[in-house]
This record gives C-alpha cells, sequence and structure tokens, in this order.
C-alpha cells in the first residue's frame, strides 16, 4: 500500500495596502534607515490600519482567493487551523470567524499557538488528518495583525513586525507533500520572548495599560543567538537524516525574523542565497504569516518535485522544520 502524503496543492496570500517604511518610523522613534536595514534587512512592512479590523480581516481574503485559485466549493472543505498569536479575540476560535466570513460553514475550525513556529505545527498537526484518510481537503491559514501588540515607542522592537496573512491547501498525495517534520521546544526561553499582560496571569487593568505590559517584549540578544543554533541545527538534522546534499535541496523557506539570521542558517546548511526564499525587506516579520507568505510570493518559480525545507524559531522557546516535495508547477 503507497503511503499518504499531505500535499499543499495552493497557496495564497493577502497584505494590507498602507505601508510602513523606515522612513515613516524615522519620525515616530529615535531610529534610521541604515540602522534598521542593517541590523534586519527590513525596508518596509504592512499595517491594518482601519479600526476594527483583526486577523481575521487578512485570514479571510486569503482563505477566499485559496478557494478560488483552486477551483474549492467552501462545502467541500473538511478542517480549518488559524496559527496566530493575535487572534481576533479570547473566543471564538479565529478559524471558526474566517470560516464564517468566507462561507465555510460545516468544517473543524480552530486556532493553534506556538508563536512563530506555529505555521510549521500546524501543517505537522493537519498532515496527520490527510494521512490517516479523515479529512480530505485542510485549509491552514497563518495570520497576524503584529502592529496591535507593537510598542512605537520602542525602537528595539517597532522596526521588526508587519501584519499579514497566508493560506495554504492540503491534500492527499502519493507520490508528493510533507515527507517529515521535527518539532522542538524549550519552555525555560518563555521569558526571553513574550507579552506579559493580557492574558488570565496579568488580565487587563489600568495598571497593565499604563505600564504598557500589553506590548511584545524581547531580549534581542538572547533571541538572536539561539535562534541561529536552532534553526540552523535542526534544519542540518533534516537534510542529514533524508540524505539531501546542499545543492539538491530546492528552497529553503526561512521564518522571516531578521534577515542576519536566515544568512546564518543558509550558511550553516551549505546553500546558496539563491535557494533561499526572502521576502523580510517588504513585510517585516508577519509571525505565523512569513513562511505562506514566502510561498505566495516565490510560487511561480516552484514545480512539482521541488525538494523544501521550512524552518521556523519563535518565543516560547519553539522551533521547527519540516521536508516537503512541491505538488504542482506554476499555473
Amino acid at each position: 500500500m503507497q503511503k499518504i502524503h499531505a500535499a499543499i496543492t495552493g497557496v495564497a496570500g493577502y497584505v494590507p495596502d498602507d505601508i510602513l517604511s523606515n522612513a515613516d518610523l524615522e519620525q515616530i522613534v529615535d531610529t534610521t534607515d541604515e540602522w534598521i536595514t542593517s541590523r534586519t534587512g527590513i525596508k518596509e512592512r504592512r499595517i491594518l490600519r482601519k479600526p476594527g479590523l483583526g486577523s481575521s480581516d487578512m485570514g479571510a481574503p486569503a482563505v477566499k482567493a485559496l478557494l478560488e485559485k483552486t477551483g474549492t466549493d467552501p462545502d467541500e472543505i473538511d478542517i480549518v487551523i488559524c496559527a496566530t498569536v493575535t487572534p481576533d479575540m479570547a473566543f471564538p476560535s479565529t478559524s471558526g470567524i474566517i470560516c464564517d466570513k468566507v462561507g465555510i460553514m460545516n468544517a473543524i475550525n480552530f486556532d493553534m499557538s506556538a508563536a512563530c513556529s506555529g505555521f510549521i505545527y500546524m501543517l505537522t498537526t493537519a498532515s496527520k488528518f490527510i494521512e490517516t484518510g479523515t479529512a480530505k481537503k485542510i485549509i491552514c491559514v497563518g495570520a497576524d495583525k503584529m502592529s496591535s501588540i507593537t510598542d512605537y515607542k520602542d525602537r528595539t522592537t517597532c522596526p521588526l513586525f508587519g501584519d499579514g496573512a497566508g493560506a495554504v491547501m492540503l491534500e492527499a498525495s502519493t507520490e508528493y507533500g510533507i515527507q517529515d517534520h521535527i518539532l522542538r521546544g524549550d519552555p525555560s526561553g518563555r521569558k526571553y520572548l513574550y507579552q506579559k499582560a493580557g492574558g488570565s496571569v496579568l488580565p487587563p487593568s489600568h495598571e497593565t495599560i499604563d505600564a504598557r505590559q500589553h506590548y511584545i517584549y524581547q531580549e534581542g540578544q538572547i533571541v538572536y543567538k539561539i535562534a541561529v543554533s536552532k534553526m540552523a541545527d535542526i534544519s542540518v538534522e533534516m537534510m542529514e537524516k533524508h540524505n539531501i546534499a546542499s545543492e539538491e535541496l530546492t528552497w529553503l523557506v526561512p521564518h522571516q525574523a531578521n534577515l542576519r539570521i536566515i544568512e546564518a542558517v543558509a550558511r550553516r546548511m551549505g546553500i546558496k542565497r539563491e535557494q533561499v526564499m526572502i521576502n523580510i525587506q517588504k513585510y517585516g516579520n508577519t509571525t505565523n504569516a512569513t513562511i505562506p507568505l514566502c510561498l505566495w510570493d516565490y510560487e511561480n518559480q516552484l514545480k512539482k518535485g521541488d525538494k523544501i525545507i521550512l524552518a521556523a524559531f519563535g518565543g516560547g522557546f519553539t522551533w521547527g522544520a519540516m521536508y516537503l516535495t512541491w505538488a504542482y508547477d506554476p499555473k
């Protein structure tokens, strides 16, 4: 009996129209375009500015576009999962809100939170439903409105993050798809990258708002060092496990957190820059949307059978790598 793989059969993305450039940030905080670019590789990021809009308002158009380009009726979808750290609200799930907005009425829906590793964690979870025959069509959407938890008075973090969403369709294949995954976590790292208030430990109050505790907190040097080590090690581990030589790997799709991290991981893997998907310069770190937005941007360059490794590192700490073969040629 042939092994069933969960294959990506379509990808779509959505980013807001409004652009926040480095020049714009120079007017807000004490920073410069040269400082931001040299340390992060980011030139601009997209911001969902209109009041009353959340992550679902980016996830929904991405999912709608995915349904249209794959010719899929909403009633065909069995499961919708949304990876996010900025849900519309505590409950109901953002995935459920997205389903309501695009007309997916009977699908299982739930959210996943694993910080910037959420998209790989989500794909791994979804693949098991496909491999066991429990589901035929699954939509995985990564959506984050990072501007909602970014402190634009903090020059060390506000240049890093942007808003966006990306979605992929998963279906069964006996030839292509997800071949393997490695997921890891070190919860002792939670104190270096997190949002202090807004949960059950520190619910919103005048005190937490006045103390600006509802924004991203990061100890950048520690996070940078560990992110390079963990993303590189796990990606090399995946290559060695499957005997993939550096020249045989078609693409590395890394989480877009920092260009220097991406370049360091590529060097450790022994691959060329031309083998790495990079779009951090125009979107910044969109957390759970970075990997699908890369796939969306590079879709026309992908070919059936391409060997691809996805890699991510996130707060918590969480990290992971996934090896897959691409399932379709450019349309």
